[in-house]
This record gives structure tokens, sequence and C-alpha cells, in this order.
């Protein structure tokens, strides 16, 4: 009534079975090897190295999102260095071609359900990020897979996509 209206609409999706994989992911998974594409988990001992590296990529990937603003660096690595200690590597996959960083999914255990008392059975995808080239494509998908994998193989239950742009590619992923 005060004249407002929305000016996006961001979706979280839950995910309830981890062990159902998208059969096309093998055939991704085959173009990534070919292209030489790597993934591997965040070194836990070059944290802030792996971070950098992750910051840098982040830059590209979203500066064509909705209402992004860049972080700078030191502000980048000091909000997740807040997590580090509780941050499950395998969780962290990051995809490497010829030494560069092309893409990475970040997940983490969902502690809010700790904090309810609850087992902590879900993971939070939080972020998704492929350079935008084109043989990136399918790279993001086969790192959600491999990070519901990783997932699975931890205990995990589900997970959640958390807070897709109504008109970012995550949601086809998702």
């Amino acid at each position: 009534s005060a004249g407002y209206t929305p000016l996006a609409q961001y979706y979280s999706a839950v995910t309830d079975d981890l062990t159902t994989r998208d059969p096309r992911l093998d055939a991704a998974s085959a173009r990534m090897i070919a292209s030489g594409t790597a993934i591997r988990s965040i070194n836990p001992a070059h944290f802030d190295q792996e971070l950098r590296r992750i910051h840098e990529l982040s830059l590209v990937a979203f500066r064509d999102n909705f209402l992004y603003t860049p972080l700078p660096e030191s502000s980048f690595l000091t909000q997740y260095r807040q997590i580090q200690e509780r941050l499950i590597p395998d969780l962290v996959l990051l995809a490497e071609r010829a030494g560069q960083l092309v893409g990475y999914v970040f997940a983490v255990p969902d502690y809010a359900q700790e904090l309810r008392r609850e087992p902590i059975t879900t993971i939070i995808v939080k972020t998704l990020a492929v350079l935008p080239e084109r043989a990136n494509a399918g790279l993001g998908a086969l790192l959600l897979g491999n990070v519901h994998d990783a997932g699975r193989c931890l205990g995990f239950k589900r997970a959640i996509h958390a807070l897709m742009h109504e008109s970012n590619k995550s949601l086809n992923l998702s």
C-alpha cells in the first residue's frame, strides 16, 4: 500500500535425495577431462591462497548479476576465515584447467540444524561459479553433482541450493 514493488525474486530449493545422479554428468565429465579440467577439494593448508583465487573468479563470474557489487578481497578473506575451522574440504570443490581456476562450488553443513539440537543431515550449496566461456559448458552441473556425491559419501542426506536469482542459470541446475 506504500507503493513498494519487488525488485527481484530469489529462490532456494531442496534436494532430498543425494543418491540420484544426472546421467548427463558422465558426458560432461568426459568433456572436462578431455579439455584438461581437473576437479579437486580445497586445500586447507593453503586456505588464503585458495580464497584469493575463488575471489578473483567470483569477480568475473558474478559481475553481470543483478545488484552485484564487488567485495574487496580483504573483506572476502575476513568473511570466509570465520568459517575456516568448520569447513569440510570435500564440500568445496575447485575446477582447474592449465593452472587456472575455471569454476568452484562452495557448500557447508547446515549448522542451523545443530543449533536446533538436530543431527546435521543437510549441506547448503552456498555458491556455484563458473567462468563464462563455452569451454566450461556443463561444468556447473558437474560441480553440483560432485558436491552432492561428496555430501552423500560424508553421510549427508539432502542439499539446499540457496538463494538463486529468478533469472540465474543455477535455477536450471537445481
